[in-house]
């Protein structure tokens, strides 16, 4: 499929409530979020506020993901120096990424999705640290140290402990406030 096919189809599902992303050239359906996935979103972007100000957590940012610029994403978060995206379009340049969050959501795709193929895609397009904040686990993952096909480094600690968000982004977060927002 063309990328401009995909934005056609995605435009059109996003009118009627589904979200779309196009990674490895497959099309995938990313759940609406809920209110807890939400709250979660909320929550990072205050810390990300406290201790990085001259950062942002843009939400649902669409980014350019593979080589050769053939996917699209819309990350839960892309962290990113402020004014980043301006001048850029739908799809913008990941260039200046420096940490790519996503929140798993309850559907049958999560672990394809979430697990596997965004953190080849995103680790191949060179981002920094990828945060998954799963859901279904309890626990937060940091992946770091991209190597061109993957990241060489997880670090895995469940939701009440703290995790190190090493540099560019260096930020340590007490996890215990997500176990409000799971099951």
């Amino acid at each position: 499929m063309l990328a401009e096919e995909f934005e056609r189809i995605a435009a059109a599902a996003e009118r009627e409530g589904v979200r779309m992303e196009f990674i490895h050239g497959r099309l995938g359906v990313k759940a609406v979020p809920d209110g807890d996935h939400d709250e979660i979103i909320r929550w990072l972007m205050e810390r990300c506020m406290q201790h990085r100000p001259d950062l942002w957590l843009y939400p649902e940012r669409g980014l350019r993901v593979e080589r050769y610029r053939k996917g699209h994403a819309k990350p839960d978060g892309t962290l990113a120096p402020k004014g980043s995206f301006a001048g850029q379009g739908e799809w913008a340049d990941p260039s200046q990424v420096v940490m790519i969050v996503e929140v798993t959501s309850y559907d049958s795709d999560t672990d394809k999705q979430d697990r596997e193929e965004k953190p080849s895609a995103y680790a191949q397009t060179g981002i920094p640290v990828y945060l998954l904040i799963d859901r279904d686990t309890c626990e937060t993952l940091v992946y770091t140290d991209p190597d061109g096909d993957t990241y060489a480094n997880l670090a895995r600690r469940p939701f009440g402990r703290t995790i190190h968000l090493p540099d560019p982004v260096g930020i340590t977060l007490d996890t215990e406030p997500l176990k409000d927002w799971v099951c």
